[in-house]
This record gives C-alpha cells, sequence and structure tokens, in this order.
C-alpha cells in the first residue's frame, strides 16, 4: 500500500502523489477518459465545479451557461440538473494541477508529427530521436537500439540539424553561461567558447528550469489572484444588479409621484392665477347688488320726504333699516383695498419656487444611503418627570418626581432629555413615534442650551411640537402653525450639518415634508426630546454619505 502523504506536505506534493497512485493504478487511456470535459471532449483546461458535482472547463461551461440566458433557468449539460439562477462556478485546484501534470508525462504524441524512421508499412508514433544515428524510434525500435553513451536520445523531433553545431555539425553539449548558447565538444575545446565557463545541457537546463519554475509559480499565483477579482467582480455585479432592479422600481415610483405632484402644483397655481379675476368679479356683483340696494332705498326715502300727509310717514315701519346706511361698509373698504392692492398680479415665481421646494426637498428623502447613526437618550439630561427605557430608546412622562441626582446637564423645569451623541458634520436622520402621546416636542439643541428653557423657546433649538391637538414648529419662541396636522405616527428629523438645515418629515405615504429650518450651526447638536402625556420613541437613525 502507498504512504499516505505527510501531514504537512504541500499541496502541490499532495496533487503530484495522487496522481502517481492515479498513474500506476490506471492505464493513461481510462485516466485521460476521466480528464476529459464533456463539453469540448479536451483535457480539462482551468476546470471549474458546479453544485451538482460535475467539472467542466470555465470556458466551455460559461458558454453553456451564456445560451440559457433567458430561458428561465440553467442546467448542468451532463446530469442536467436544474439550477434557478446562473450557478457560482468553484474553481478545482487539484483537478487543474492533476491534468497540467498528466499532459505533461503523457503528450499528445500524435501531434507531433513525428513517426518511427523503421516503421515504413505502417507509420507509428515515435516515443524518442537519436541524435548520432538521426532516427526516429517508436517503443519496440527502441529497445533493440543500442544503448551506448554517444547515442544521445531526446523527444520526437524532425529537425536533426537543430541539436547540432552549426559550425561542427557535432552534437551540442553544453551551454555557455557568458554567451547564453548551446556548444558543441569542439566548441568548447579549439572553438569561439574556448576558456569560457560551461555547464551540461542538463544541468543548464535545470537552473533555467527552477528560474521557470518561479516565474510559473509566479504566474500561478497571479492567475488565482486574477481569478479572484474576476469572481468578486462577478458577485458584486450580481448585487449590484439586485441593487438596480430595487432602484428602478423605487425611480419609477418617485418619477411617477413626481410628475403627480407637479400637474398638481400646476393646478393649483393655474387655478390661483384664474381665482385672482374670478374673486374681483365676486366683488363687483357684490357691490352691483349692494349698489342696486342701496339705490331702492334712495327712492323709498325719497318718496317719504314727498309726502304731504305726516301720519304716513311716522308710520313707515322700515324707516330703521332706511337709515342704516353703514352695514358692512367697512369690510367692503378693505376688500377693496386689497383687491386694489394686492401688486397687480399672482406672485407666480414664488408659489412656484415654494412648491418645488417642497417636490425636491421630497426627493431627497426617497434616497437615503444608510449607515450607522444609532441614537440614545441620555439620562443624565432628563427632567425629573421623565422615565427612560433601558434600551435608551423611549422616554414616558411620569406623575412621580424622580429625584434624579442634580447634574449641570439636567433639564430642570421641564420633562425634557437629550441625546447622548452631537452631530458636528453630515447628514443624519432619525425616525421617532409619537402615537403614544398627543403632547410632545421633538428637535434639536445645542449643548449650551440653558437647562431652564423648553428647546424651541430660544436661539440655539429647534423643535417640531403637538399642543392642544395643533402641530407646529418653532425656534426662538417663534411659532408657526403647520396648515394641516401629521397624519401617521411618525415624524423624521434629517439634519444636514454642512448645509445648516434641520427639516421635519411626516411619515405618512409618500412622506411629506413639514418644515425647514435653514441657519449656520456654531456647535454640534443633540437631539431633543419632551413629552408631557404617554411616552414617544425613537425608532432608529441612519448617515446619509
Amino acid at each position: 500500500m502507498s504512504p499516505l502523504p505527510h501531514p504537512h506536505s504541500s499541496p502541490v506534493s499532495e496533487t503530484f502523489s495522487l496522481v502517481s497512485l492515479l498513474l500506476s493504478a490506471m492505464a493513461s487511456g481510462d485516466l485521460r477518459a476521466e480528464l476529459e470535459c464533456s463539453v469540448c471532449l479536451n483535457i480539462y483546461t482551468d476546470p471549474v465545479t458546479l453544485k451538482c458535482g460535475h467539472n467542466f472547463c470555465r470556458v466551455c461551461i460559461d458558454r453553456v451557461l451564456d445560451t440559457q440566458e433567458g430561458s428561465g433557468g440553467y442546467s448542468c449539460p451532463e446530469c442536467r440538473e436544474k439550477f434557478p439562477d446562473r450557478p457560482a462556478l468553484k474553481k478545482n485546484m487539484k483537478l487543474r494541477n492533476i491534468a497540467e501534470t498528466f499532459l505533461s508525462a503523457h503528450p499528445d504524441r500524435e501531434e507531433s508529427g513525428v513517426f518511427c524512421t523503421y516503421c515504413v508499412d505502417s507509420p507509428v508514433p515515435a516515443v524518442r530521436s537519436c541524435l548520432l544515428c538521426e532516427v526516429s524510434l517508436c517503443d519496440k525500435h527502441l529497445r533493440v537500439h543500442k544503448k551506448s553513451p554517444e547515442h544521445i536520445l531526446c523527444d520526437p523531433t524532425l529537425s536533426m540539424e537543430s541539436r547540432k553545431c552549426s559550425v561542427h555539425k557535432k552534437i551540442l553539449e553544453y551551454y555557455c553561461t557568458e554567451d547564453g548558447s548551446c556548444a558543441c565538444m569542439s566548441c568548447y575545446v579549439i572553438g569561439e567558447h574556448k576558456g569560457h565557463e560551461m555547464k551540461s545541457l542538463d544541468e543548464a537546463s535545470e537552473k533555467k528550469k527552477e528560474t521557470l519554475r518561479n516565474v510559473l509559480q509566479k504566474l500561478l499565483t497571479k492567475r488565482e489572484e486574477t481569478e479572484e477579482r474576476v469572481q468578486s467582480l462577478q458577485e458584486h455585479r450580481r448585487k449590484v444588479e439586485e441593487e438596480a432592479a430595487g432602484d428602478t422600481e423605487r425611480v419609477t415610483v418617485l418619477f411617477r409621484d413626481l410628475r403627480r405632484r407637479l400637474e398638481d402644483l400646476e393646478k393649483r397655481v393655474l387655478r390661483d392665477i384664474s381665482g385672482r379675476a374670478e374673486r374681483i368679479s365676486i366683488s363687483i356683483r357684490d357691490l352691483e347688488i349692494k349698489k342696486e340696494e342701496l339705490s331702492r332705498k334712495l327712492r323709498h326715502i325719497e318718496e317719504l320726504c314727498n309726502m304731504t300727509d305726516p301720519l304716513t310717514v311716522l308710520q313707515e315701519s322700515d324707516t330703521g333699516d332706511l337709515c342704516d346706511t353703514e352695514d358692512g361698509d367697512n369690510e367692503d373698504r378693505e376688500r377693496h383695498e386689497e383687491l386694489l392692492h394686492d401688486g397687480g398680479g399672482l406672485d407666480v415665481a414664488g408659489v412656484l419656487h415654494t412648491g418645488l421646494s417642497d417636490i425636491i426637498t421630497e426627493v431627497n428623502v426617497y434616497f437615503y444611503i444608510q449607515g450607522a447613526a444609532d441614537i440614545l437618550l441620555d439620562g443624565n439630561t432628563a427632567g425629573n418627570y421623565l422615565k427612560i427605557s433601558d434600551d435608551r430608546k423611549t422616554v414616558s412622562e411620569s406623575d412621580r418626581n424622580q429625584n434624579y441626582p442634580k447634574t449641570p446637564e439636567r433639564f430642570q423645569l421641564y420633562p425634557q432629555v437629550m441625546s447622548s451623541q452631537s452631530f458636528s458634520s453630515g447628514r443624519y436622520y432619525w425616525d421617532v413615534d409619537v402615537g403614544g402621546s398627543d403632547e410632545w416636542r421633538v428637535g434639536m439643541c445645542y449643548p449650551s442650551i440653558d437647562r431652564r428653557e423648553l428647546i424651541g423657546n430660544n436661539k440655539k433649538s429647534w423643535g417640531l411640537d403637538r399642543y392642544n391637538n395643533k402641530y407646529s414648529v418653532i425656534h426662538d419662541s417663534n411659532k408657526i402653525l403647520l396648515p394641516t396636522n401629521i397624519s401617521s405616527n411618525r415624524v423624521r428629523i434629517d439634519l444636514d450639518y454642512e448645509a445648516g438645515r434641520i427639516s421635519f418629515y411626516d411619515l405618512c405615504d409618500p412622506i411629506r415634508h413639514l418644515h425647514t429650518f435653514t441657519t449656520t450651526f456654531t456647535e454640534p447638536l443633540h437631539a431633543g426630546l419632551g413629552v408631557w402625556r404617554g411616552c414617544i420613541k425613537i425608532c432608529g437613525g441612519r448617515r446619509e454619505m
């Protein structure tokens, strides 16, 4: 029984040991059949393995899989096993080494075109050539050929002259290391290589082979690295294609929504343009009606003034109504002044700019590149009537004083808390679930905020607020009521530090922009939350790259 490979032997030595065992156990014809690709019927070149276990040349199986593109699936050309997706190709390094070793030990003799000189009747491939006799020999004639040292045997060749010295017509036996050329005995003794350092062909060949083996190893390493790069790029391409499919769907939805929003904006602007003239027409109609009513009163009063019977004049029942000439005059004058001094036309550019800015802001929230920006609450800043959850994500109102340790960082008068993280560059956003409370305020603040003040009631903080079922944004105590209520239970706070923007969104479908504060930030920013009833929770945070 052949000995097992040493446990510390290299993969190359293991491969050659395996080849030796295979060669000793099988006829070369049988082994050749095992090493043939079933697609090209040649010895494997760069063999790869499918999931089913069958091997193919990489080029061959790639060509087969290419032809199966678009057919609804893939299959192994040998066992017909089905694969829903294009199967990954795994390099079979051991099989490749076996195939290359087999080819080096069993060159294709028929392709060499050298036949035995003595087998005249039926050409037989030569196995060796004798440079002395200048003949080529098959296995049978090689056994009876003279074995004396002067009979130099080599691989089958048709060019005997190339193995001899062109000057002395003698067999090349030496290699001149100085000139880098082969020489015969005469060249070495009396010829142009006299006195040069000479080596036997075998010695020189082995040294060159050693160099070539080093080069070969480097090339093999480079080829493996290249194959790994190809595979990594193929895998990356598949991921990119998957991401592209998702991005394509998102872009399609986005542009469909953009077209709808642009159409709505167009209708609104055109409606406002036409509505201005319509409003004037309505006012003119109302004034015409009022003018007719005044004319009626004038005629009736003139009639009363022209009456000679005092009893009839005094018994007139609606004289109070006739004398009330100031009814609605103030309102009419205000409307008249407003219509006359509205600038002569609708501010179309301003309306379009505002509408388009909102649409562009909507685009920004469609394509977040997500990264870690987790938001955790800092218990050292929490007011005494707040409770912070163990995961530091949820803050809830408490009807009892928690008697937290007094620290300079703690909010003193209001149930508010800040995040432990601060942000001094980049773009971030995080979402807050406000469904558990009907009185809350969320936003951002500088660490230097006065801990006795509300977030949003000073120049160092910005907030989104719900109070008495009304929503507003607030900065420096300036409160702006939002025209519509928040329709979802989640709001988003978006920070673009370099651009100096803090934006708020309602996470309905589609996402709706609520308001953007613009300034130049002078300090790092912390997230800030306040709750007066129930609880609110940070759902997650992301960083945009």
